[in-house]
């Protein structure tokens, strides 16, 4: 059964999405701070996290942060701010949507089975090789990438990104593709996402960045002579 971890200090919150979690057949954990969703993903294995970022104690970006040391569990933040900026941040440290309140329980639902449904997907895609271009090392199976053998430290969604281009380098690749592909049909997102990611995807690759080239008007592609 999927095991959902909700992180709000609003207990009405709490009680709204897991009224609707459960309707849907989800397993259902509370948590009321950041602090007690960290202790309590070093101690148990969730599917999912929704998360708020205004709370006391440890705030949701800290939370999601110390969680991902220990742990890729993939997280739907929510936040009654809607900049542009917070969410982009988010995204910046591996989150996997963000949705702003109020919201829609059932819209939440949709987005919670787009992001299970991607991270399983991704889980049972870990059978791909590795790839090897000069002092660029993706391993794919193994969810890591070297720059002239230093371990690269990426996002979540950064890796993602990565490996879809490699398995599909040298082919031009459309930003509503790579939504599509990468983050799921039905992301609520625009192209502004793909263009942040990649140049995150660029600064974490360092000198080997020239790799991803920029089809003006179009979208990216992964280019390398193999």
């Amino acid at each position: 059964m999927t095991h959902i971890l909700i992180v709000d200090d609003e207990a009405n919150i709490r009680r709204v999405v897991r009224e609707y979690a459960e309707f849907e057949g989800y397993k259902v954990t509370e948590a009321e701070n950041g602090m007690e969703a960290v202790n309590l993903c070093r101690e148990n294995d969730y599917d999912l996290i929704i998360m708020d970022i205004m709370m006391p104690r440890l705030d949701g970006y800290s939370a999601c942060k110390e969680i991902h040391k220990v742990k890729q569990i993939p997280v739907i933040m929510l936040s009654a701010r809607g900049e542009e900026y917070d969410k982009l941040f988010g995204f910046e440290i591996g989150i996997d949507d963000y949705v702003t309140k109020p919201f829609s329980p059932k819209e939440l639902m949709a987005r919670i089975k787009v992001v299970i449904k991607r991270s399983a997907g991704n889980n049972a895609a870990s059978q791909q090789d590795k790839y090897v271009f000069g002092g660029l090392e993706v391993n794919i199976s193994g969810r890591e990438v070297f720059v002239d053998g230093e371990k690269a430290a990426m996002t979540p969604k950064e890796y993602d990104l990565l490996f879809f281009l490699v398995k599909n380098r040298n082919i031009a690749l459309s930003r509503n593709r790579l939504l599509e592909e990468v983050w799921g049909y039905d992301f609520f997102g625009d192209d502004r996402t793909v263009d942040t990611h990649i140049k995150m995807l660029r600064n974490s690759l360092k000198e080997y960045r020239s790799y991803i080239v920029t089809l003006r008007g179009m979208g990216y592609k992964f280019e390398a002579d193999q």
